[in-house]
């Protein structure tokens, strides 16, 4: 059956082939869906909100899913087999009074029913409202903003990036801050969802469908129920309802600490077809463009997002291309493989993409928007303690990276960093182990949106991590999220925590800020 996918890669290219079908490009006309009339839901199908993403100068992805029971078993959100046909408006005006594009997009089961609309044809730099319609049912309204122009000047892009959103431990109240935030865009780290079978009841929330003990989950029916438990949440819909998300992934979305197909818990073979149906539910349920579309166990998601001439992200996948874990595989360890030169963090190909990007760089701020600890961590106050799961177990792949910063030379190098839970601020050296060598830029790490529960604001072990590590600034333990504002003259996060996420409601505050100075690598407090 493929929806227990035992799909391998052909299974899934042969199940791909109406795949176009998913979308309305501009004002073409999808190929009709179904010849006999269509069995509409009775209850309401947009259960799982809306979403766009991957914007342009003149388009953008928008996104929804039809599910009226959104945790049906069988993974189908209680929709029948046959595709659906459904409606969409964009507007200039949130009450609809001038609508610019309407049109149909085929909902089609092969994908759980859901709906991507890739527009083209829009004006660049604008806000736009949009929605879809099913029979009888209007969907929430969504927000969103597409691109400025290439070359475009423009004086300033606020964004915000987020990772890591365990819905067992915690409330997404951080979403709900950042949705009334001004904003023109979310970035999205990673660990959208979590594999892990039900902890118990003695977490904030509780995970329907799984039980204590049981293994994490493997099958698409499953990967897809837990995307839409995760997308019930009335804080998450805001703020993809607000605006427009880049995202990419980490490791939970498919399996903790997977690389490539090195997967320690499982065989090799079974890894491949459980990647494969984790991919094609982390494709339906993201405002992903046509070109991310898996292919079996593969999937394309590097790729550059330019807002005119004031910043490039170059957002990263560290996952499906890196070499198996250095020293055993262990979390924290030292050995002189981890810097053998053959192993790379993007993989190969990617690296050479990278490195193209970054040399043929053209606007003021050049951004890595990527999962794992980039710059030197020396853990637990032990000068040869690294994890292998980052950048410190390949250091050779990051050595290259910074010789193309340092060679180019890269102006205003940033790097966004998900995965750790932590809210880190540090400086990236040409040498981690001189201080006074040469700051090439800086690294803004973001906490967790609710992973491991309430935090703490000074870690117990953080003092000793800050003497070991003199290019950090900032360390902290809350939940949260980083809000950015980014001008032709400086960089600036603000690190936004909330005292608590066990129990919904909590206020956000500004812990610290950071600038850096256009042209002046290294960090500065506000």
């Amino acid at each position: 059956m493929a929806d227990q996918l035992t799909l391998g890669r052909r299974g899934l290219l042969a199940g791909a082939g109406g795949a176009v079908g998913l979308y309305s490009l501009g004002q073409r006309r999808a190929r009709p869906v179904a010849a006999a009339p269509q069995r509409l839901p009775r209850d309401d199908p947009f259960t799982l909100g809306v979403a766009s993403g991957d914007p342009s100068p003149d388009g953008v992805v928008l996104w929804t899913r039809l599910a009226p029971e959104p945790l049906a078993e069988d993974g189908h959100g209680g929709m029948p087999p046959q595709p659906v046909a459904v409606r969409y408006e964009v507007a200039t005006d949130e009450h609809f009074r001038a609508i610019v594009r309407r049109g149909t997009a085929p909902a089609r089961a092969e994908f759980a029913h859901a709906v991507h609309v890739e527009l083209d044809g829009l004006l660049p730099h604008r806000w736009y409202w949009y929605r879809f319609r099913l029979g009888a049912h209007v969907s929430p309204t969504g927000r969103t903003r597409t691109l400025p122009e290439p070359g475009a000047q423009p004086a300033a892009l606020p964004f915000a990036f987020v990772s890591c959103q365990d819905w067992q431990t915690g409330y997404y109240t951080a979403y709900r801050h950042l949705a009334a935030e001004d904003l023109d865009l979310v970035v999205h780290l990673g660990d959208y969802i979590y594999e892990y079978a039900s902890y118990g009841p003695d977490y904030p929330r509780p995970q329907p469908g799984t039980e204590p003990g049981d293994d994490s989950i493997r099958t698409l029916a499953e990967y897809r129920n837990r995307y839409a438990l995760y997308r019930t949440d009335a804080d998450l819909q805001a703020a993809h309802r607000a605006f427009a998300w880049v995202t990419t992934l980490d490791d939970h979305e498919v399996q903790d600490s997977w690389a490539d197909e090195t997967n320690l818990q499982v065989p090799p073979s079974a890894f491949r077809d459980q990647r494969a149906a984790a991919l094609r539910a982390y494709y339906e349920h993201m405002p992903l463009r046509r070109r991310a579309l898996p292919q079996g166990p593969d999937m394309r998601l590097y790729r550059r997002v330019a807002y005119g001439d004031l910043a490039t992200f170059n957002v990263l996948d560290t996952r499906q291309f890196r070499a198996a874990p250095a020293c055993g595989g262990g979390r924290l360890s030292d050995c002189d493989e981890r810097w053998d030169p053959a192993r790379s963090l993007p993989g190969a190909e990617q690296e050479r993409w990278l490195h193209a990007g970054l040399a043929d760089a053209e606007t003021r701020w050049n951004v890595l928007a990527q999962q794992v600890f980039f710059s030197q961590w020396a853990m637990d106050g032990d000068p040869e303690l690294f994890s292998m799961d980052a950048w410190d177990g390949y250091a050779s792949s990051r050595e290259r990276v910074l010789r193309t910063v340092t060679e180019a030379p890269v102006p205003n190098f940033i790097v966004l960093t998900g995965d750790i839970h932590l809210n880190i601020a540090a400086d990236i050296k040409a040498d981690f182990t001189d201080p006074d060598s040469a700051t090439l830029g800086s690294e803004f790490a973001g906490t967790s949106v609710s992973s491991a529960g309430d935090g703490t604001d000074l870690p117990w072990w953080a003092p000793t991590d800050l003497q070991t590590n003199p290019h950090f600034a900032f360390i902290n333990g809350q939940r949260g999220y980083v809000r950015c504002h980014v001008t032709r003259g400086r960089w600036r996060s603000d690190y936004r925590v909330a005292p608590y996420v066990s129990t919904p409601g909590a206020p956000v505050s500004t812990r610290r800020s950071f600038v850096v100075e256009a042209g002046h690598p290294g960090l500065q407090e506000v």
